[in-house]
């Protein structure tokens, strides 16, 4: 698979309790570089990243992150706080105990209401496969579907476990047509990249994809 085919998947990420401008800028200087989808940020930083890349680079940024569990008034606030300040791309944490519940109902009520606030910038929705079985799996998958989301996506990195092979098949398969599949979470080489893109994963989070490009340029 072409180098640029991998890249133009990739939201390019960084999104560590540390980060500085300096950090933010650096990436986004590669995400430009490179041809990225997007550089994921924290929303502190969308403003000043989407003034600095203009037109250049999507800017993606993060929504109940990482936990999932604040209130769907907070997440609505803060997409459309993001979206005000230019955020392209919106990926939300699904509040995880609500589905384990099985209140599927008020999950796909807060998806919608997130999806509305968006008005009209992607939506992914982080379903922290590490912490749900196949079963809740499977119904995230039509949870996204009939909220109208744009993506799936496996993980926010932030928990006990990122992306498997196994969770993007089987998102694939249950998903709607419509819907697309983000991995994230663990993906650290350009092998892994091409295997989750060849089960089907149509965007990629990670931050070493371009690492190991640029560490190959410097051979």
């Amino acid at each position: 698979m072409e180098l640029k085919e991998i890249l133009c998947r990739c939201d390019h990420t960084l999104l560590a309790q540390t980060s500085t401008w300096e950090q933010i800028r650096a990436i986004c200087d590669d995400g430009m570089k490179y041809g990225t989808a997007s550089v994921c940020i924290p929303p502190c930083f969308v403003k000043k990243a989407k003034e600095y890349v203009d037109v250049k680079l999507k800017i993606c940024t993060v929504i109940g992150f990482p936990n999932g569990y604040n209130t769907t008034a907070v997440k609505v606030f803060e997409t459309e706080d993001a979206v005000n300040a230019g955020a392209d791309e919106i990926d939300m944490v699904i509040n995880v105990g609500m589905l384990k519940e099985g209140r599927d109902a008020e999950v796909q009520a807060e998806i919608s209401a997130i999806k509305a606030a968006c008005r009209g910038k992607l939506l992914k929705v982080i379903i922290e496969t590490c912490l749900l079985t196949d079963e809740e799996k499977i119904r995230m998958c039509r949870i996204v579907t009939d909220a109208g989301a744009d993506y799936i996506k496996t993980s926010t990195g932030f928990s006990t476990g990122g992306a498997t092979r196994e969770d993007v098949k089987l998102m694939r398969e249950h998903v709607g047509k419509d819907v697309k599949v983000k991995a994230a979470g663990g993906i650290s080489n350009l092998q892994d990249a091409e295997d989750f893109i060849n089960l089907g994963a149509d965007r990629l989070g990670t931050s070493r994809v371009v690492k190991a490009v640029k560490a190959m340029e410097t051979k």
